[in-house]
């Protein structure tokens, strides 16, 4: 029972490797066969170097001088066996020493490339991962399980496995020539293995929970460095250095206490594995040296044997010594593969296909939808929007809103009802497909550490210069775009930090424009601008939505009172819809609403015309 929890614990399982690896090993095999072929002409020659030095022992040394063998050996010189001896030791060494190097560079290349592949699909495979996931995920430990923890299992492979591998092949081939020497003997030197194996199995399984945990404590400091990072300014702003800080400094300290542990352990493995050996060896030369001299055994068959009996428990020496490695690749494996075996909740349906061209009719029928069972977002939404409608959805924050834009783009699929474009449930296309015809422009617009002309490419990637300029112009960035030091080659900080809140609005506008799709959806695209940014705003969106359907999500009441259809969400639900007159003239939430935001901009002008 322990050893089969341990197996089950100390590595994930074959079937969840081979599953995920295997597809990574197609055009390997060459050499991956090489490699092997190496792995096993090391074993051999390893057998063999024993057998020169009981050569010296028996017929050169020894009382000896004849013995079983081929017969030309007894018939030589001493001093000419002695040199072939030598020459015979090199040659064996040098030539095991050169299928070491092939294997070891052989698997190495394997290796690296398989899980270069591995890397690769890691971060494929968390780029279409649901939206619900990366909520609940943080990203730097997403960035350690991509980066770092394909990394350990790299780098144990080629230190680790590889040499535990060889030592294995070796042991059986040991193992059988101590039986075939003197069964007796091999018998003896066995008597410690089952010891071995109770220690082995205890401490491992400790060193497993604490490399485990280590790991974990890893994943946090590495969330915590990336979220303090990536919000320097607001950390700087609120004073929050200290606190970020201590949560950094505690994680790293658990990390050190994990790490220590797992150090410990495995060097109590280590002198445990060494008492062992030194116990074997002890009852190997007591029994031996006795059968020595009583003739029963040569000096050269006991120093062949006590040879093999300490390569034979080399591989229990490596494993004691390359325990807390593989630990810690045991824990990166299954955060591997715990990403890699993450279902998207949103993904192509059997039998999806290719979305045609939009006119963009947009309908939903019947729509709820909530992120935590029991909490409603969205209750049975319906509305109607037709080809090259401008539809403004607002209400008071928490209501829906943004949830309904997520929808169209099915970041999220509705628990019920459906979403509908041009007469079709939209979950009958690919994702793909269905993506690449909506255009987005968020309220933290979303820019890369790349120049100005790449950032508004990432919305078509085939877009020619002139049509990037021309995007610009419609989005009212040219202008500013022509001052910046390098024009559109100019490189931008990581999220844009480098131009203003309205300068990295405009070139999202114009990202949004050279995509040419039917449908846009505006996610608060002029929250947190001044009233200029925000004219220059305006205009670039009335200018990109000409002739599209237009998804409007705003608190922006002048913006939303331009549409031609608005939706009032009031908890997940439609209460008004209309044109800006109609809910005028019905005198409900919104006319409300609008009244205080036209007082309350009539009570600012007026202040600043008596502080004028």
């Amino acid at each position: 029972m322990a050893r089969a929890l341990t197996a089950r614990r100390s590595a994930p399982g074959l079937w969840r490797l081979a599953r995920h690896f295997g597809p990574h090993l197609k055009g390997q095999w060459l050499l991956v066969l090489a490699s092997l072929g190496a792995l096993f002409a090391e074993a051999g020659l390893q057998l063999l170097e024993p057998w020169p030095l009981k050569l010296v022992l028996d017929r050169v040394l020894g009382s000896s001088k004849t013995g079983s063998g081929p017969p030309f050996l007894n018939a030589l010189d001493p001093t000419i066996l002695l040199t072939l001896v030598a020459i015979g030791l090199v040659l064996i060494t040098g030539l095991r020493a050169l299928a070491s190097y092939a294997n070891t560079v052989g698997f190495a290349l394997v290796g690296n490339r398989v899980l270069t592949g591995v890397r690769s699909a890691v971060y494929r495979h968390l780029q279409y991962l649901s939206l619900s996931f990366h909520t609940r995920a943080r990203s730097g430990e997403l960035a350690l399980r991509v980066m770092s923890d394909v990394g350990v299992i790299n780098d144990v492979a080629v230190t680790a496995i590889l040499p535990l591998a060889a030592s294995a092949l070796v042991l059986f081939g040991m193992v059988g020539l101590m039986l075939w020497l003197r069964w007796e003997l091999a018998v003896l030197a066995l008597a410690t293995a089952p010891l071995f194996w109770i220690r082995t199995v205890k401490l491992s399984r400790l060193i497993q929970d604490a490399s485990r945990k280590q790991r974990k404590r890893d994943g946090a400091m590495a969330a915590t460095a990336v979220e303090s990072i990536g919000a320097i300014k607001i950390v700087q702003a609120l004073s929050l250095e200290k606190t970020f800080s201590d949560l950094f400094s505690g994680a790293n300290a658990q990390s050190l206490r994990a790490g220590v542990r797992a150090s410990r352990l495995s060097a109590s493995l280590e002198r445990s594995v060494d008492l062992f050996v030194a116990v074997a060896t002890a009852l190997v030369l007591w029994f031996g040296g006795r059968l020595v001299l009583d003739h029963a055994l040569t000096a050269g068959d006991l120093v062949v044997f006590l040879s093999y009996l300490k390569s034979a428990f080399r591989p229990a020496r490596d494993f004691a010594k390359y325990t807390g490695r593989l630990a810690k690749a045991t824990a990166a494996g299954e955060r591997v593969l715990d990403v890699l075996e993450e279902e998207p909740d949103v993904r192509d349906l059997p039998g999806a296909r290719i979305a045609p061209a939009f006119s963009g009719a947009l309908r939903f029928e019947g729509v709820s939808f909530a992120y935590e069972s029991g909490h409603p977002v969205l209750d049975d939404v319906s509305f109607e929007v037709l080809p090259g409608q401008w539809v403004a959805v607002t209400g008071a924050s928490g209501s829906g809103k943004s949830t309904l834009a997520s929808l169209v783009l099915r970041l999220y699929d509705p628990h019920q009802g459906a979403v509908m474009i041009d007469g079709r449930d939209i979950r009958e296309y690919t994702l793909e497909s269905l993506r690449s015809q909506i255009s987005v422009v968020l309220q933290d617009p979303m820019l890369f550490g790349a120049s100005v002309r790449d950032n508004i490419a990432y919305g078509a990637p085939q877009a020619t210069p002139g049509e990037i300029e021309a995007a610009a112009l419609l989005a009212s960035a040219h202008g500013f775009i022509q001052t910046l030091p390098n024009g559109y080659d100019t490189m931008l900080g990581e999220r844009g930090v480098t131009l203003s809140g309205g300068q990295r609005q405009r070139i999202a506008l114009a990202r949004a424009a050279v995509r040419r799709s039917s449908i846009l959806i505006l996610d608060e695209p002029t929250t947190g601008l001044d009233d200029e940014n925000a004219r220059a705003v305006t205009h670039g969106l009335r200018a990109i939505a000409r002739g599209r359907t237009t998804f409007l999500v705003s608190h922006d009441l002048d913006l939303v009172s331009r549409s031609d259809l608005i939706l009032f969400l009031d908890s997940g639900r439609v209460v008004e819809r209309g044109t800006h007159d109609e809910l005028i003239r019905a005198n409900g939430r919104y006319a409300l609403a609008f009244g205080l935001r036209a007082a309350a901009r009539g009570e600012l002008g007026m202040a600043m015309s008596a502080g004028a």
